[in-house]
């Protein structure tokens, strides 16, 4: 493919405090083996992108200890591969990154020094499979500058994401970041292809008039100026936002489509690696759809929850619509329904917790109750 891949992957999010203080939302895990970023990589490596940047910024040594070795995506490779680019201060740069346009542009030598002539620019923090392919062909095809992938969304929820207005022939009119009021339910996905000649321009451009976001200072400011386009986009997908997002999304695998797209259909979503022994099943163990990673032991019951790796689970616990991350601990005679303990979590013995699948409880790393 004649395009070189960005993932931004260095998002914080005011309503993930608790769970994304020790890691990133790209590195959040997902459907009892991955971590969120995986499908973005995937999406790109299946596409035929062998050449991807990951740039992140907050919280990432998770993320970093996940991406260490690029094989897993077929990246491992002595042309193109995987770049993970992080801040650095200096003197005439003091700070982070101040915005997702001044995240790219600081690392714009990685565009200077390739030759594909697109640039697909995705977000690290969104679950869903795409071939990238098909919107290149669009783009060309339109002869745009920008191309927006977009979903029709619930008119309710619109208004937590970029909401677009588009023409007949799907050409950007209007776009508004997080309306209070949307015009339409047409939400960006965030991800974009662009020529990489042209987001050089734009960003140095940007950088000379101390301008730093990628959506209110090109996509905006040139709707008018620029040929941006819409593809539109009918298949699974899920931004992770919230502790409720996230809870939504690894309950979503617990649905046979679901489970399916991404455990059984050709592409498949590839992730690092652990060696794990299969799961442990005990005598009075009883499970009913769920996911269980490996290395976990079961000895209570367990019903439409996730699992991860090496958890275990006493005798006679109850758990039911939960979440449980790896190496958490569940004593004897627990009873767990609308839950997430994050990784290495100790319920002790007989402790009840009882949340709603509108509010799960959450329990954040190491916590022992």
């Amino acid at each position: 493919m004649r395009a070189v891949g960005i993932i931004l992957a260095g998002g914080s999010n005011e309503n993930l405090t608790d769970i994304s203080s020790n890691r990133t939302i790209s590195a959040f895990p997902v459907g009892g083996s991955y971590r969120t970023i995986d499908f973005t990589m995937s999406n790109m490596t299946n596409s035929g992108v062998n050449k991807v940047a990951v740039i992140t910024q907050y919280s990432s040594r998770a993320l970093l200890d996940h991406l260490s070795s690029a094989k897993w995506w077929d990246l491992g490779r002595k042309q193109g591969g995987l770049f993970v680019f992080s801040p650095y201060i200096t003197n005439d740069n003091p700070f982070g990154y101040r915005g997702t346009a001044d995240l790219i542009y600081r690392n714009i030598s990685f565009l200077k020094r390739s030759n594909e002539p697109f640039v697909i620019i995705a977000s690290g923090k969104h679950v869903y499979k795409i071939d990238y392919n098909d919107v290149l062909k669009y783009h060309q095809e339109k002869q745009a500058d920008i191309t927006i992938i977009y979903k029709e969304a619930n008119y309710e929820k619109a208004s937590n994401y970029g909401v677009m207005v588009l023409d007949e022939d799907k050409r950007l009119i209007e776009f508004e970041e997080k309306p209070l009021e949307p015009q339409t339910s047409t939400i960006s996905l965030g991800v974009y292809i662009i020529q990489r000649t042209l987001l050089i321009k734009l960003l140095e451009d940007l950088f000379a008039e101390n301008r730093y976001d990628f959506v209110n200072d090109i996509i905006i400011r040139y709707r008018k100026k620029l040929k941006i386009y819409g593809y539109p986009f009918e298949g699974y997908w899920r931004s992770i936002r919230s502790i409720k997002s996230l809870y939504d999304v690894n309950m979503d695998f617990l649905k046979k489509e679901v489970r399916d797209l991404f455990f059984r259909q050709y592409p498949y979503i590839a992730t690092k690696v652990k060696d794990e022994p299969p799961a442990k099943f005990n005598m009075n163990s009883s499970t009913k759809n769920c996911i269980v990673g490996g290395g976990s032991i079961l000895n209570g019951y367990v019903e439409d929850s996730v699992l991860f790796r090496k958890v275990f689970t006493g005798s006679y616990s109850f758990i039911k619509n939960s979440v449980v991350m790896d190496g958490s601990y569940i004593g004897n005679n627990c009873y767990l329904e609308n839950v997430i303990l994050d990784k290495e979590v100790v319920v002790s013995d007989g402790r009840k917790l009882i949340g709603s699948k509108e509010k799960p409880i959450f329990l954040e790393k190491g916590s022992v109750i």
